[in-house]
């Protein structure tokens, strides 16, 4: 048995809650290199217990939909932000916390050229490119202790494209 979640376009407004939207929406907040250069300044809020932040590649298998969602994760001591290195879009599911467990998922298909930043201990579903090259920056904590609570899904839902 499983259960149906549709995807959604992902906004700032709906991810709020799970993390910050990267994007270069609306005027940029200055202008450099010689007026050639837009800065969108301050995109995320990094968040770390300890440690210190630092920037892995990731090199993930493409997926496509529907998808069948049976693995959540979060890191509770730091945030970690997904920055696709293609203009390729992905899929972001994220997943409120209900008294230390999983609440209902929400699945978001991003548009190319936008990236995330999900907030520290953000339930989550693992990288899931659907197109493209799968190549994402990871910027994240960097330290000693565990970083990585996983959950497994006892009836697992399958994502179809809400669009």
């Amino acid at each position: 048995m499983t259960r149906q979640i549709r995807s959604e376009p992902l906004t700032a407004t709906a991810f709020a809650p799970f993390g910050d939207l990267l994007d270069c929406s609306g005027e940029p907040d200055k202008i450099i290199n010689q007026g050639l250069c837009g800065r969108y300044h301050d995109r995320a809020r990094l968040d770390f217990a300890d440690g210190r932040a630092g920037i892995s590649l990731f090199k993930a298998e493409l997926r496509s939909l529907p998808y069948m969602l049976d693995l959540l994760e979060r890191h509770p001591l730091g945030s970690q932000a997904f920055v696709p290195m293609s203009h390729d879009p992905f899929l972001v599911i994220v997943v409120p916390d209900e008294n230390g467990k999983p609440g209902t998922p929400r699945a978001f298909l991003t548009q190319a050229g936008q990236a995330i930043n999900l907030h520290r201990n953000t339930w989550h579903g693992v990288l899931t490119p659907l197109s493209g090259t799968g190549l994402f920056a990871i910027i994240d904590r960097i330290g000693d202790g565990n970083n990585l609570e996983e959950h497994w899904l006892d009836t697992p839902y399958e994502v179809i494209d809400g669009s």
